[in-house]
Order: C-alpha cells, then sequence, then structure tokens
C-alpha cells in the first residue's frame, strides 16, 4: 500500500499572524505533524502544500516534500477540501500512485504517531473511505 499525508499549511492566517511557522516547543508549529507522519512510517510520502517560500524551504528541512500552491487556493474563503483535492490531482498528474491520502492541519501540534496508526487500522479494518478524529472538550471551545 502507498500511503501520502498532505499538511497544507498557508501563509496568511488573519487571527494569528504567521501561525504555521510560530514557535510551539522551539519549532514551527507545523514541524510537529510532520514529525507525527513521520515517526508513524505509514508513509511513502509527507507533503505539505503552501503559497509561502519559507514554509516550503522549512518543510524540507524537516524531511517532506512539498507542492507549492497558487495564491488563488490560498485565501481563507477556500476550502480545506479544495486545497487537498488540488494536491492530489497535481500529484496524479505526476504519475504519483496512492491508495491512501491523510490530511494533517499543520496546527495538529498533538498528533501522536499511535493515533494515525490507530486510525489507519480503522479504516482499513472497515473498508472506510473516510475517517475523522473528534475529542470532548471539557468545557465550550467558544
Amino acid at each position: 500500500m502507498r500511503n501520502i499525508c498532505i499538511i497544507p499549511a498557508r501563509s496568511g492566517s488573519k487571527r494569528i499572524k504567521n501561525k504555521n511557522i510560530k514557535k510551539f516547543f522551539g519549532k514551527p508549529i507545523f514541524y510537529w505533524p510532520i514529525k507525527a507522519a513521520k515517526q508513524s512510517k505509514l508513509f511513502n510520502k509527507i507533503i505539505v502544500s503552501s503559497d509561502s517560500k519559507k514554509i516550503l524551504n522549512l518543510a524540507k528541512k524537516f524531511g517532506a516534500d512539498t507542492i507549492k500552491r497558487s495564491k488563488k487556493l490560498s485565501g481563507d474563503k477556500t476550502s480545506v477540501h479544495t486545497v487537498i483535492r488540488n494536491t492530489v490531482l497535481m500529484l496524479k498528474k505526476q504519475n504519483e500512485n496512492f491508495d491512501f491520502v491523510c490530511y494533517m492541519l499543520p496546527t495538529s501540534v498533538f498528533s501522536r504517531p499511535k493515533d494515525l496508526k490507530k486510525t489507519y487500522s480503522i479504516i482499513k479494518k472497515n473498508r472506510s473511505t473516510f475517517v475523522i478524529s473528534l475529542t470532548k472538550y471539557p468545557f465550550p471551545p467558544q
């Protein structure tokens, strides 16, 4: 099985400027999902999609492949689905073959390799086409 992980990390956050490269325990925030994906050993490729040269250069430094995303696909009204779909289509044009696509938010700093493995086993066991991880908040997140 060939599996890929896509991490869409655009540069234009409105609420927290440059949030994807803000330091979290000494590393840019998007480093942590890359690390979890690598440690899980589930993926043939980990791809960071971004409109930012700085993010793309850091992603390469952290061992991820990169895809330069257009500004058109980097606006705050662009859906994640559109970005993932575009990335998959770009990979197919490059004759990349894969069986599973995992999408991780660049801000998912608490993702653990064992969580990724558990999710993968669920998707394989149930022959699912889609799995999403959720958690309960002890209080309303608002």
